[in-house]
């Protein structure tokens, strides 16, 4: 069985997400929507299917995760945005091609939510990169950004299963046995990653480094919403994401963390993954000495 968990604040796309997954799916599955301190003012519909959580107060995303990781009973566990659409099939495709110690990510689309379909006149998105954590709006941050040299180079079907640096955090999907042995539940604390960001690094960074691996699986699909400033200004949502004093702390604590190789127990450094997917886009030769040199 499948367990889809997810995240959810205040977004009136979490049924419509929760609709395409529940017509799309070809396995057993269950859908674990986790209501972050709130009620949708449109209650959610009744499917056996469906098991929503709901949280008594706002815990952020790495709370909401938690607590759908508590209370999930699948053998394979899949986060999504509450703000997605999904292939035909792409439970079966992802069961039956994930190996244990992998985690996938399905290909991504943008969505269309005006009209609810795929948007195909919008990028393609499968790879993604570490950009190098020089200072920006996002503090010292390993942040991740569309690895498009990688796609232009590997579209023989031989590569419809390949390996990617990182992901965007939208959609992962993981054999939950292993993820909770090498990642488990993930650490939301202030003083570290936060309540919010930093997900791709703790997870992704976990896999590759301890003997486990990330992979794109082009056979399969899900469309993302981009959240754009029409859906502010209407109002759809509440409010735009603002970066606040804790999060660039969470960014830069994280940066620190794994460019250090601070993570107990890894099998592997940061710099076998560089090497891996060298040349990166940004990581200069120097980029030992360029980390060295800030003072943090």
């Amino acid at each position: 069985m499948l367990s889809v968990i997810i995240p959810s604040y205040h977004d009136h796309l979490l049924q419509p997400t929760i609709d395409s997954l529940l017509e799309n799916s070809e396995g057993v599955i269950e859908i674990i929507p986790v209501l972050d301190g709130y009620l949708p003012e449109v209650p959610l519909k009744k499917v056996f299917q469906v098991k929503p959580v709901y949280l008594k107060e706002n815990r952020g995303m790495r709370g909401a995760m938690n607590a759908g990781l508590c209370a999930s009973n699948g053998d394979f566990i899949m986060k999504s945005d509450s703000h997605c659409m999904f292939a035909p099939g792409y439970d079966v495709e992802l069961t039956k091609s994930c190996a244990d110690n992998w985690l996938m990510i399905p290909r991504r689309y943008s969505l269309d939510d005006d009209n609810w379909k795929r948007n195909d006149a919008r990028p393609i998105y499968d790879y993604h990169y570490f950009r190098f954590p020089s200072d920006s709006r996002y503090g010292h941050s390993l942040s991740v950004v569309p690895c498009s040299h990688r796609s232009s180079r590997r579209k023989d079907p031989k590569y419809n299963i390949d390996d990617t640096m990182t992901f965007q955090g939208s959609c992962w999907f993981a054999n939950k046995r292993y993820f909770m042995d090498h990642v488990g539940f993930l650490d939301d604390r202030v003083e570290t990653y936060g309540t919010f960001a930093g997900d791709q690094p703790e997870i992704g960074l976990k896999y590759w480094l301890n003997g486990g691996e990330t992979k794109v699986n082009k056979n399969t699909w899900y469309a993302h919403l981009n959240k754009a400033k029409r859906h502010y200004e209407a109002g759809v949502y509440g409010k735009q994401f603002k970066i606040h004093k804790n999060t660039l702390a969470g960014h830069t604590w994280a940066a620190k963390h794994w460019m250090n190789n601070e993570e107990p127990g890894m099998m592997h450094t940061l710099d076998w993954l560089i090497e891996k997917f060298w040349p990166i886009p940004g990581w200069e030769d120097n980029w030992k000495e360029i980390w060295k040199s800030y003072e943090l």
